[in-house]
């Protein structure tokens, strides 16, 4: 019976651990990978979407707002670094910022955004995020959305994604690679504020 009892605890001990584990693998640290779109860019009659990034603080200080831009077939065509301040607000043009220096020389109009926060390493924030390490959550964002109907605004919020370590290593990829071939296409600005 004491034999069965133990097995019975061990066997508990595990499955919390376990279970424990498996959150901590499936639940993303908040703020830290963030994904959204842009539709009709640099298009005739169109207003220019936004993007806004804030820093609310909970990282303890400054962070990079890493930036990728990538286009409707899953290429990257621009990426950079900003630095946002604790309370800091930043302010991105889609049409010049994200999409004004594109790696092909096209200009997009649609195209998925996404956003990887981390620590600022010495010396600031790099031009190009080629190495992400010290991956901290600290950013918030929201993009102004252009719909097709009448060019009608809406805004919301960027979504929370998981990131794993294939996506960290993709990213740090395409943006070197873009760094490398690029000849200073390919790297998007960091618009206003802060």
């Amino acid at each position: 019976m004491r034999r069965i009892t133990l097995l019975v605890i061990c066997m508990l001990v595990l499955a919390l651990g376990a279970g424990s584990a498996l959150a901590a693998t499936t639940t993303p640290p908040p703020d830290t990978l963030k994904v959204d779109y842009f539709a009709n860019a640099n298009t005739a009659g169109a207003p220019d979407g936004t993007l806004r990034l804030d820093n609310p603080g909970t990282a303890g200080g400054s962070v990079c707002a890493n930036v990728y831009v990538f286009d409707p077939e899953q290429e990257m065509t621009e990426c950079c670094s900003c630095l946002i301040t604790p309370d800091g607000l930043r302010t991105l043009s889609v049409n010049t910022d994200l999409t004004g220096n594109p790696l092909t020389g096209k200009a997009l109009t649609t195209g998925v955004i996404k956003l990887v926060s981390n620590v600022v390493p010495a010396g600031g924030c790099p031009a190009y995020p080629t190495t992400l390490n010290s991956i901290q959550g600290g950013v918030r964002a929201w993009v102004t959305h252009i719909q097709n109907s009448n060019f009608s605004e809406t805004e919301t919020a960027s979504q929370d994604a998981t990131l794993v370590a294939a996506e960290v290593n993709r990213l740090n990829s395409q943006c070197n690679a873009i760094k490398l071939d690029g000849s200073g296409s390919g790297q998007c600005t960091c618009g206003t504020g802060d």
